[in-house]
């Protein structure tokens, strides 16, 4: 199966230049937060698939959500038989909504064990935030969560996708492994080929 993940930033090739063809295996959209809903609108429009999304630290979803998009934000879901968990937001470094303490971020997924359980686990972790130290940044707003590290290590899904740490800002590799969850930054967008070897084809 392949997923058309986005994050963050959006693709002027995707935007103005897109090519059916080059999307028409696609069967899942997930996005990790921080683009535009007027986006996210298009994906889906131009792109015969369902599109998924949790919340960035700068999206204004609440009062203006994506049309024909479904938010997993809080929520397990199964999709062709992959389950799939989406937790959004940041680092609190301000007063936005979307922005929690490490603390705060515990107890949100700490209240999501019994849909662990009920559905035995989770291949696909979709997240706006970065784990602690694996491809995060140093600064308070780009930190990632140590909890999301013990997470994936309790739980090992078989991927963990996330968004909010720009490539460009100085650590460009996009791909980290913990244990055998494999962690990808959808910054822009990436296809992620989820049955067999995983191959990029981005920006």
């Amino acid at each position: 199966m392949k997923i058309l993940v986005v994050a963050d930033e959006e693709s002027t090739y995707i935007w103005d230049h897109f090519e059916r063809d080059r999307f028409k295996e696609i069967e899942l959209i997930i996005s990790c937060g921080d683009l535009k809903a007027a986006y996210l609108s298009y994906l889906v429009t131009m792109i015969n698939a369902p599109l998924m999304y949790v919340h960035g630290n700068h999206d204004d979803y609440e009062r203006t959500p994506p049309e024909g998009c479904e938010s997993i934000e809080g929520k397990m879901t199964n999709f062709k038989g992959i389950r799939i968990l989406g937790v959004g937001g940041s680092q609190r470094y301000s007063n936005g909504n979307w922005q929690f303490t490490e603390k705060q971020m515990k107890n949100r997924l700490r209240k999501l064990a019994p849909r662990l359980w009920y559905h035995r686990g989770v291949d696909l972790l979709v997240t706006h935030a970065p784990a602690y130290q694996i491809g995060d940044g140093t600064d308070p707003c780009h930190r990632g969560f140590q909890c999301f590290q013990t997470f994936v290590e309790k739980y090992q899904p078989s991927y963990m996708i996330h968004g909010h740490q720009h490539l460009n800002y100085g650590r460009n590799k996009r791909i980290h492994s913990l244990g055998s969850t494999q962690i990808i930054n959808g910054f822009g967008y990436y296809i992620l080929n989820y049955e067999n070897e995983d191959r990029c084809q981005s920006e």
